[in-house]
């Protein structure tokens, strides 16, 4: 099992029992509305060097190996091959029960080895609010090729969070057939969760 905790934006706290992983924290006063991230980990993984994911004096290492095994991908940030905004990693990561895809800042369909290495994860964590990224469409595109078994949209905007340039959230949850709302911002994900688009609220 892992447990996700949703920090805002891109940024997840990834845990389990002797282990804690940060993917993609931002720098104070980057993202409208988020607090800032304050946490500690045995590692802090960043997707790309944008100051609204690479904020690793956010993260104190607290040192120790951790039991959750981590993959990178190479991807783009953009549709033009990485030209207008640079490379993208795709990390995925596995305490070898579950298998879960951070696909950072995404911004174009992966290769298709990439597709096939991330084929039926446990859980994949994919930015929806477009601009910067893949949008809802092209988000979707993504599950349908790789066939998740659950789906945590993030890099979205809400009226309390989030840039301007953003769509919301909703724009992506009209195109799932099966989605649901999480009670709070953190998620088990197991063999067994639920599958389906699960939003996690912000707290």
């Amino acid at each position: 099992m892992i447990k996700l905790t949703w920090l805002g934006h891109s940024c997840f706290r990834a845990e389990c029992a002797t282990s804690k992983i940060i993917i993609d924290s931002f720098a104070p006063g980057s993202v409208p509305g988020l607090r800032d991230i304050h946490e500690q980990a045995q590692m802090a993984l960043c997707s790309h060097e944008h100051h609204d994911h690479n904020y690793r004096e956010g993260v104190t290492l607290t040192g120790g190996e951790s039991e959750i095994d981590v993959q990178s991908y190479p991807s783009f940030h953009d549709d033009c091959q990485g030209e207008k905004r640079g490379p993208n990693s795709i990390h995925v990561l596995s305490d070898g029960s579950v298998r879960i895809a951070h696909m950072g800042d995404i911004g174009c369909m992966p290769s298709p080895e990439v597709i096939e290495a991330l084929r039926g994860v446990d859980a994949m964590l994919i930015p929806v609010g477009g601009y910067y990224t893949v949008g809802p469409k092209e988000a979707m595109e993504i599950v349908e090729a790789t066939a998740p078994r659950v789906v945590i949209p993030m890099h979205y905007r809400s009226p309390d969070f989030g840039f301007d340039v953003l769509g919301p959230v909703e724009d992506f949850l009209a195109l799932c057939g099966n989605w649901r709302k999480a009670e709070g911002n953190s998620i088990d994900i197991t063999p067994d969760t639920e599958p389906g688009t699960v939003v996690l609220q912000y707290s």
